[in-house]
């Protein structure tokens, strides 16, 4: 807030702190209905917060809920979240914007390293409800319940856009990736001796990385530019690199691109959509 003020003195700019855990649906909850209770018209939402355990870890950690902490936080904090907030969003003009990743994709760069993502057919959802271990009911794999996170992401932002045009409400929803960005809070739980030389490779000697400053100003395209506003249910991205290309990259490298096949199936994103309503009701009531 310092340094907005500090380059734009006439800014009314009013920063109210307030806890929100993703991983707790009492906590989210309790974020609506105190913080946002007397808010009805938001211009934009971001759905940012996320997760990634060390690749390596074999236990399987869960939310107060039940579900397993990765996918639990990503994609159904983001869902529940969505449901409570999504009537104080503007009409017409209001703006949703999802942090995704390209890692959705098995055959992007990224993607294509470790497990692959995939949902199946949802079956570890519709067997052991909040209780899965992996969203297509495979045993827990903590590289692949990140890129399934992100997968849902994608799937979420097609079919959310999907309702509002039905709905008529003129919202409009797209997700990003903002890149590999090694030096976040994202990584807090890799090993830090292998994350700091994975960033110097990949930042430095293989430039496929991207700054910090590079990640925000993607999330500010999504939320600022009128191109992006004027149609939703897209994924946005850049190659791996793009950043050396400056804040002109933004609307050029960085655009909308196709997303992989499976975020593609609509009617997987319906299933997704109605098999997540479904355990978040039964467990937001126990």
């Amino acid at each position: 807030m310092e340094a907005v003020l500090s380059e734009i003195p006439d800014a009314n700019v009013e920063l109210i702190p307030a806890e929100c855990d993703l991983a707790n649906l009492e906590s989210i909850k309790s974020f609506v209905s105190t913080t946002l209770k007397e808010e009805n018209s938001l211009d934009v939402v971001c759905y940012n917060a996320g997760i990634a355990r060390n690749t390596a870890a074999s236990e399987c950690l869960r939310t107060k809920e039940g579900f397993e902490l990765t996918v639990g936080t990503n994609h159904f904090g983001h869902f529940y979240l969505n449901q409570l907030i999504l009537p104080k969003i503007k009409q017409n003009t209001g703006r949703i914007v999802v942090t995704a990743s390209s890692v959705h994709d098995p055959d992007s760069p990224g993607g294509a390293q470790g497990s692959k993502a995939t949902l199946g057919t949802l079956e570890g959802l519709k067997r052991d409800g909040n209780m899965f271990e992996m969203v297509d009911g495979e045993k827990f794999d903590a590289d692949k319940a990140y890129k399934d996170s992100k997968l849902c992401n994608v799937l979420f932002t097609r079919e959310l856009q999907r309702r509002l045009d039905k709905d008529g409400t003129g919202i409009k929803v797209n997700c990003f990736s903002p890149g590999l960005i090694v030096g976040t809070g994202l990584f807090r739980d890799q090993n830090p001796i292998f994350t700091k030389v994975f960033d110097i490779a990949a930042t430095n000697l293989l430039k496929v990385g991207e700054s910090v400053h590079w990640g925000g100003g993607t999330l500010e395209y999504m939320i600022l530019d009128k191109t992006v506003a004027s149609k939703g249910g897209l994924f946005y991205t850049a190659a791996p690199g793009s950043g050396k290309y400056g804040d002109d990259a933004y609307g050029k490298q960085f655009a909308p691109a196709e997303v992989s096949k499976e975020a593609r199936d609509d009617a997987k994103a319906r299933e997704l959509w109605e098999l997540s309503d479904k355990l978040l009701g039964a467990s937001s009531s126990a």
